[in-house]
């Protein structure tokens, strides 16, 4: 069971994150309606059990992440893709979407944030190219499946590239994450 209250962005997120994990504390920001009390009561729940974040995947469930994140950096991120959080009709992307066992999933890929001031990056840019992440016609898909695997959603290379190291992936994890989504080369293994 999950003890930290999750912050989502709307009551059709709340209803699809507790059909797919039951009683969960939620609290919704009714998007960019976060008031500043909505936020100093995310930062006591942080301190007192601990807060997940589980944002739409777009520009701006990121901006809504982003704002929570500057104001709690304690928080914790669970990522959805955004093929997951598509609606059937195609036209909409977001938490409500999603099927509860893609929820379910993102929850056992919950990501803490690492960052120490000065810290050289385990990972860099050239580390993404030579794994086809970036620069190759089929990279952006690539990116989706090795971030699916890790728990770190859709994101373009310079977004993927900071949640590697803002979550301290480690080396061996993403090499077998590629592997997974496909090895290097693009073939299945």
């Amino acid at each position: 069971m999950i003890e930290e209250l999750i912050v989502v962005e709307g009551k059709n997120d709340a209803q699809a994150v507790r059909r797919a994990l039951g009683k969960v504390d939620i609290l919704w920001t009714e998007g960019y309606g976060l008031t500043h009390e909505k936020l100093q009561y995310i930062k006591e729940m942080a301190q007192r059990r601990g807060v997940i974040i589980l944002t739409d995947p777009d520009s701006v469930g990121e901006q809504i992440r982003e704002r929570i994140r500057c104001a709690v950096p304690e928080a914790k991120h669970v990522y959805l893709s955004k093929k997951d959080a598509r609606s059937q009709d195609d036209k909409d992307i977001g938490v409500e979407n999603a099927a509860p066992e893609d929820i379910r999933r993102a929850f056992q890929l919950i990501q803490t944030e690492h960052i120490t001031e000065g810290s050289e990056p385990i990972f860099k840019m050239n580390d993404l190219v030579r794994a086809g992440l970036v620069g190759l016609v089929d990279s952006a898909e690539k990116r989706r499946q090795v971030g699916r695997i890790l728990g770190l959603g859709d994101a373009n290379a310079k977004q993927f590239l900071h949640r590697l190291n803002r979550f301290q992936i480690s080396r061996e994890d993403f090499e077998e994450a590629q592997l997974r989504a496909g090895g290097k080369d693009g073939k299945r293994s």
